[in-house]
């Protein structure tokens, strides 16, 4: 039987604020696995824009945009020191009372979803690396549900690129209801989310349009976008009109949000659907109403997924529907430099935080 360390690695939020909130400690106490859960040792951990709004204190609050808050609507679950971190993938090492032992050795890709309800409403759900302890550390304890077997030849890495991102998009498409046929305009589709969501619309035999910084043009194409369209590169509505050949746009998945809102709408045919899941230029937007109920459009908010959206996600991955988007890779100890480069958003798809040690 192994012998399980008293203390790990791992980088603790320590307040709302800059880079120096994040503290790298290697006495941080390895967690136990209590009644329904297993314990994991992290081998691989992807990096979100999340980590870093709710570390700056950016989700404001509904009466005050500007705000310092935290990420859930419904009352606040974070607590400091807390370890951050969603994607985690890792291999089970212990289990708590009622889990089958025979779990231990499985690697295992991580739902980070809290789910408070048990249908597949999300009115009330929270995360890992919000409302407890994540996958930025040596080792995890999470319900025993929530980790995921998956059957696929993909590293820990490749594996750690997926599931926050690609869960986010897939529940953005299914709240659009893109289908096949549909043509969909993906901004920020260099990111995580957005180049999965490229991935994910193909998957359901959509066509995706991308909307990207210039010097990224190929690297969308090489995903399977059907066209792109350069950010600064003039009238965006006449833009995307000829990137789609002048075929109408059936789905905007936004995460810009910002000065280019308005446009998204101008943008969609009548009927048409928008959804959002960030706002990366800016949460605070001009809304010309005219545009929403003359053409008769639907504005969907999305966040996270469902258990049904993770199903559907696994099985892609395992079908080889979609593929990983490595952006770089970094060890635990170099946190503030991976969260620097983060930021700077010179990469495309998902940078990947590992244990020193894995």
């Amino acid at each position: 039987m192994t012998t399980l360390p008293t203390t790990m690695a791992a980088v603790c939020l320590t307040g709302h604020g800059g880079l120096d909130k994040l503290v790298y400690s290697r006495d941080v106490p390895v967690p136990v696995a209590a009644p329904g859960e297993v314990l994991i040792r992290v081998t691989a951990c992807g990096m979100n824009n999340t980590d870093v709004w709710v570390r700056q204190g950016a989700y404001g609050t509904e009466d005050d945009p500007a705000a310092v808050s935290t990420w859930r609507r419904q009352g606040n679950t974070l607590t400091f020191p807390r370890i951050q971190g969603t994607d985690t993938v890792g291999h089970v090492v212990a289990v708590g009372e009622g889990v089958d032992p025979a779990r231990i050795g499985e690697r295992v890709m991580v739902d980070f979803s809290i789910y408070n309800r048990d249908d597949d409403s999300l009115a009330d759900i929270d995360y890992m690396g919000h409302g407890r302890d994540g996958g930025y550390a040596d080792y995890m304890a999470l319900p025993a549900e929530n980790a995921h077997l998956v059957r696929t030849d993909m590293s820990d890495i490749e594996l750690a690129t997926f599931c926050c991102a690609y869960l986010t998009g897939e529940r953005m498409l299914e709240r659009a209801r893109l289908g096949a046929g549909e043509i969909v305009l993906v901004t920020g589709a260099s990111g995580g989310v957005g180049s999965g969501i490229i991935q994910l619309a193909r998957a359901r035999g959509a066509v995706p349009i991308a909307v990207t910084a210039p010097g990224k043009e190929q690297a969308m194409l090489d995903i399977g976008a059907e066209a792109v369209v350069t950010r600064g590169s003039g009238d965006l509505v006449e833009a995307v009109h000829a990137a789609s050949g002048g075929r109408p746009i059936d789905v905007v998945a936004d995460l810009v949000g910002g000065a280019m809102f308005n446009d998204l709408l101008k943008i969609l045919r009548p009927e048409g659907r928008y959804t959002t899941a960030g706002a990366i230029a800016g949460p605070v937007v001009q809304l010309d109403l005219r545009t929403m109920y003359l053409k008769q459009l639907e504005l969907h908010g999305s966040s996270q997924g469902s258990r049904a959206d993770f199903r559907r996600l696994v099985g892609y991955i395992e079908k080889g529907q979609i593929r990983p988007l490595v952006g770089g890779v970094y060890p635990l100890s170099e946190f503030h430099r991976a969260q620097t480069d983060f930021m700077q958003k010179g990469f495309v798809g998902k940078l990947v935080v590992v244990p020193d040690g894995a």
